[in-house]
Formats: C-alpha cells, sequence, structure tokens
C-alpha cells in the first residue's frame, strides 16, 4: 500500500514547513489529490490517521481535495471535466482534447501557529 509513504512524506512535508518559523506549532495540512493519481483516498486517509494516531501531528487537521479529470479542448481552447478518456468538447463537440488536470498529488498548503 503506496498511500502508507505518501502519507508519512505529507507529514514530513508539513513539519518541514512548520519548522522554518522556529517555535511555530503545525495545525492543518491541504492535499490535492487527482483521480487519475493512483492513489486510493480512503487508504490515504487511514494511512494519514493512524500515522498520527498518538503523536505530536494526532491534532493537525488534514484536508484532502479530490481533484476531478481535467481536458483542454484543442479546437476552442475550453476546459472541462470529464471521466471519460475521451469525450467531445461540451462547446464545439470537437474530439480532440488534451489531459490538463487530473493526475495532481501535492501539498496546496500548509498552515502554522505561531508561538
Amino acid at each position: 500500500m503506496h498511500e502508507v509513504g505518501i502519507a508519512n512524506s505529507i507529514l514530513e512535508a508539513g513539519q518541514t514547513e512548520a519548522a522554518r518559523l522556529a517555535g511555530s506549532r503545525l495545525t492543518r495540512i491541504g492535499v490535492r489529490v487527482g483521480v487519475l493519481s493512483g492513489v486510493d483516498m480512503e487508504a490515504l486517509k487511514f494511512a494519514l490517521t493512524a500515522l498520527r494516531k498518538g503523536t505530536e501531528l494526532e491534532a493537525v487537521e488534514i484536508d484532502l481535495q479530490s481533484c476531478p479529470r481535467r481536458n483542454l479542448c484543442m479546437g476552442c481552447g475550453h476546459e472541462f471535466e470529464t471521466a471519460l478518456y475521451s469525450e467531445p468538447c461540451p462547446m464545439c463537440a470537437e474530439i480532440e482534447s488534451k489531459l490538463i488536470g487530473g493526475e495532481e498529488l501535492e501539498l496546496s498548503f500548509v498552515e502554522v501557529e505561531e508561538a
């Protein structure tokens, strides 16, 4: 289950950012997870909870945001969400489009409380 490794990396990144401000306390971490990233959201939630339990990170809030697949129409430039690999543009019906979102796996924010 690679979600445990991902969860550990998320928590380490949050701690690293909090350490930049001497005496601050990590309070919240935001993560964007694309539907095409290969990450199981429920497994990631479980791993984050398990890794924080009984540690100083237990009170840290984790905000996981699921990001849909987004395509860019090569005909008119319209960006649209789709669950399908190939779907016509809803604006101009052009078939050709380019994947521009849905593969994200990134920290979106880290909140700390200053001492």
